[in-house]
């Protein structure tokens, strides 16, 4: 049997490809390369150059290659892209989402883990945010994804297919042997934009926002080790596969740290005071998600062993260091 994994070539879907390796799994890769790196895939994995919402590829690789388990990466995954280009992310989230699904259950593939995140909750009335929290998300992105979500437990009901749904909160940091990371042009993620300007690689970071109800008026979010993470999946692969039941969890460590207090360890960690400019607010940013973290613990017995600030910063700079080698090469 083997397990297929969409987006494998991107930066979180090339690290669970590194774990799934590693634990002896033999590993399908489909991604169309839009945002993905063909060589981060390594050559022990099958590599397929596709869209994950063509349905007649997906099911002959889910039959070819005896697929038991999806674990599904592939999407867009920035906010104020989302908010304006609506049509773009449901197509690409939710859209190709249920082709595969339904890829999925005319193989008869039995297990599913699907890559979903805390844009689902919106604006979340208490913090850290439980799982049963209502969700209002308030921008494309997160309904794309709440969508994908639905359609995921009504599928498991009407046919004899099990998911986890991890609702990731800030991934950032790179693979501490160094064997990828986050490679994507234009990224917005904070740790990687931070680490880009620490390097040399941006003449510097914007801060969105300054008024928020916050300690310090910055933007808090709960940062998560991208390896954590792809632990986070393989212990849930390992759920499903011993018969556990569908469930939805959160990604995160249950510490929120703010956007100032981020770029303060930045610029501890590579000892570079880079430039740092206060701009307005960007549309689709709550001012707080943190993670109730309890229960992917006690139901998949997770145990985060990055989970330190420093170390996160110290991985995505050492990545951004040797990407800044690679084009000096180039």
């Amino acid at each position: 049997m083997s397990v297929l994994v969409t987006g494998g070539a991107g930066y979180i879907g090339s690290h669970m490809v590194l774990e799934l390796l590693g634990a002896g799994e033999d590993v399908v890769v489909l991604d169309n390369l839009s945002t993905g790196f063909r060589k981060v895939v390594p050559d022990a994995a099958h590599f397929v150059e596709g869209n994950v919402g063509d349905m007649a590829l997906a099911g002959r690789l889910l039959r070819e290659y005896r697929i038991d388990a999806i674990l599904h990466f592939a999407g867009s995954i920035v906010v104020p892209d989302s908010i304006t280009d609506p049509l773009g992310y449901y197509q690409n989230n939710t859209c190709n989402s249920r082709n595969l699904l339904a890829s999925a259950v005319d193989a008869g593939v039995p297990h599913f883990i699907f890559s979903s995140t805390a844009a689902v909750y919106g604006e979340p009335e208490t913090i850290p945010i439980s799982e049963d929290a209502e969700l209002h998300p308030i921008s494309p992105y997160g309904s794309s994804k709440r969508m994908t979500e639905t359609m995921l437990a009504d599928t498991a009901r009407a046919h004899p297919l099990r998911y986890v749904a991890l609702r990731y909160f800030n991934v950032a940091g790179a693979d501490p042997s160094g064997r990828t990371g986050q490679s994507t042009p234009r990224a917005t993620h904070l740790i990687k934009v931070a680490s880009e300007a620490a390097v040399g690689l941006r003449a510097g970071l914007d801060v969105f926002g300054t008024d928020y109800g916050t300690p310090d008026g910055t933007c808090v979010r709960d940062y998560i080790h991208v390896t954590d993470l792809v632990r986070a999946h393989l212990d849930a692969l390992r759920y499903l596969r011993s018969g556990g039941e569908s469930t939805v969890l959160n990604c995160g460590y249950g510490e929120g740290f703010s956007v100032l207090e981020v770029v303060d360890a930045v610029k501890r960690v590579s000892g570079v005071d880079f430039p740092v400019r206060t701009v307005e607010r960007r549309p689709g940013d709550p001012p707080a998600l943190v993670a109730g973290a309890g229960r992917i613990r006690d139901r998949l017995g997770w145990k985060p062993r990055l989970n330190d600030l420093d170390t996160i910063v110290s991985h995505a700079l050492s990545w951004e260091k040797h990407l800044k080698d690679l084009r000096s090469e180039g």
